[in-house]
C-alpha cells in the first residue's frame, strides 16, 4: 500500500482570529510584570532601561489588540505550504491593469505587519498623486518562523532557502515576473533572489546592502567622507547588536524567556528603538502592534533559530548582477557605495534620504513606496 501524501500546494484564505483567553492571559502576564533592578543610570547604556518598559508597560495594558487585529484583517491573508513549511502571506491586488507583481520581504523582529502602511501607496498610486503604471500587486510573506508561519517544520531556513520559497509562492500565485523590496532580514533575502536570478525575477531594491570591508587599501581610497561617518556607524552597531551573537548561538535558550514574557519580548526588541539612540521614528503603538503578533503566534524561538541556521551555512561569497536599487536613509546602517559595488555589479538605482532609520517603512512609507516606484519605472 502506497502511503505517500503528496505535498499541498493549495492557498486557503487566513484570518488572525486570536482566541479571548489568549488576550487575557497575555493582560494577566503584563499586570504580574517585575521589572529587573535598575541600571545605575536607568537610561539606553546598558540595554532597555526600567524607566522605558514602564511607559511600554502601560501602553499595552491599555492597548486595543481587537482594534490591531481588525486593521491587519482589513487585507486579504492567505496560507499555502512550501517545501514542508507553512507560510502566512498578505496579498493584495491593484485595481489597474498590468500592475506590477512586487514581494515585500521583512525584518528582523518584524513579520508583514511591517508594511501595512506601504500597500495602499502601491497598489493604488493614483489615490496618491501617482500614476497607475507605478502599481503593484503586492505578496507580503511572513518569513518561516516569523509572524504566523509557524511553527518552523525543520532546521536550515537560511535567506538563500527563503528566496527559493518566495520564488516558488510568487509562480505559486500565478505571476511569470515579479519584483522584491526589503529591509534588514528581508534585505538578505532579496540579495539572494539576486543571486539566484530566477526566470522572470525583476530586479531588487533594498535599504541595506551588508557590504564590509575586504582589506584592501584601495577600498579606502575611494571613500568619501559620508563613508566614513557609515564605518563608525557599523562599529557602533557592533557594540550594541548582542542579539545577533545570542540569537546566532544559543536561539533556543533566550527563546524560553522571549516565549514566556511579554515585556522581556519587547525589551529584547530594541531595535525597533534604535537601541535608544534617540533616531528611531517608529511609535509605541507599532512597536506593540509588531510584538503582540511575535507574542500570539509564538514566534520567538523560530526568529532567533533563523540566524542559527545562517551562521551555519556553508556558502562562497558570490557577486549579485541582478538589477539592484538601494534607498539609504540618515539613520539607519550606511550602505559604503565602494563594497556594495564589488558585491553588486548591477547597482543601477541609489537614493538617499535625510528623513527615516532602519524601518523605514513604519516611519516614511511614502518615502520607501515612492523609491520602489521609481526603481522599477527605471527597468521599463
Amino acid at each position: 500500500m502506497n502511503t505517500t501524501t503528496e505535498p499541498s500546494t493549495e492557498v486557503r484564505p487566513f484570518r488572525i482570529e486570536v482566541a479571548q483567553a489568549e488576550v487575557d492571559d497575555l493582560q494577566e502576564r503584563l499586570a504580574r510584570t517585575r521589572l529587573p533592578q535598575p541600571a545605575p543610570t536607568d537610561d539606553w547604556d546598558a540595554g532597555t532601561p526600567n524607566s522605558y518598559l514602564r511607559e511600554a508597560l502601560d501602553a499595552w495594558r491599555a492597548f486595543d489588540w481587537r482594534a490591531a487585529e481588525a486593521r491587519i484583517n482589513a487585507v486579504p491573508h492567505f496560507t499555502t505550504e512550501i517545501d514542508g513549511q507553512p507560510i502566512h502571506f498578505i496579498h493584495v491586488r491593484s485595481p489597474h491593469p498590468g500592475a506590477t507583481p512586487l514581494l515585500l520581504a521583512h525584518t528582523y523582529p518584524g513579520s508583514s505587519v511591517d508594511y501595512l502602511g506601504l500597500i495602499d501607496l502601491l497598489v493604488d498610486p493614483v489615490a496618491h498623486g501617482g500614476r497607475a503604471e507605478d502599481a503593484f500587486d503586492v505578496v507580503i510573506p511572513d518569513a518561516p518562523g516569523y509572524g504566523f508561519s509557524n511553527p518552523v517544520a525543520e532546521a536550515g531556513w537560511t535567506t538563500a532557502r527563503v528566496a527559493r520559497a518566495y520564488d516558488e509562492l510568487m509562480h505559486r500565485l500565478g505571476y511569470t515576473e515579479y519584483g522584491i523590496h526589503g529591509s534588514d532580514n528581508g534585505a538578505l533575502v532579496a540579495r539572494e533572489l539576486g543571486l539566484a536570478n530566477p526566470e522572470g525575477f525583476l530586479g531588487l531594491h533594498v535599504l541595506q546592502l551588508f557590504s564590509f570591508p575586504s582589506g584592501d587599501p584601495a577600498e579606502f581610497e575611494q571613500l568619501e567622507p559620508q563613508d566614513y561617518a557609515g564605518l563608525e556607524h557599523m562599529q557602533w552597531f557592533q557594540s550594541v547588536g548582542g542579539y545577533n551573537t545570542m540569537n546566532a548561538s544559543r536561539p533556543q535558550t533566550v527563546a524560553v524567556g522571549l516565549s514566556d514574557s511579554p515585556i522581556g519580548l519587547l525589551a529584547y526588541s530594541e531595535l525597533f528603538n534604535s537601541f535608544g539612540n534617540g533616531t528611531a521614528l517608529v511609535t509605541l503603538e507599532q512597536i506593540i502592534t509588531e510584538v503582540s503578533v511575535t507574542w500570539f503566534a509564538n514566534a520567538a524561538a523560530g526568529m532567533s533559530r533563523s540566524y542559527l541556521d545562517n551562521a551555519r551555512a556553508e556558502a562562497e561569497p558570490q557577486v549579485n548582477a541582478a538589477p539592484t536599487g538601494v534607498a539609504v536613509f540618515r539613520d539607519d546602517f550606511q550602505t559604503i557605495k565602494v563594497f556594495a559595488a564589488r558585491d553588486n555589479s548591477n547597482i543601477v538605482h541609489w537614493s538617499r534620504f535625510e528623513t527615516g532609520g532602519h524601518y523605514a517603512a513604519l516611519e516614511v512609507p511614502e518615502l520607501v513606496a515612492g523609491d520602489i516606484r521609481a526603481f522599477f519605472a527605471g527597468l521599463r
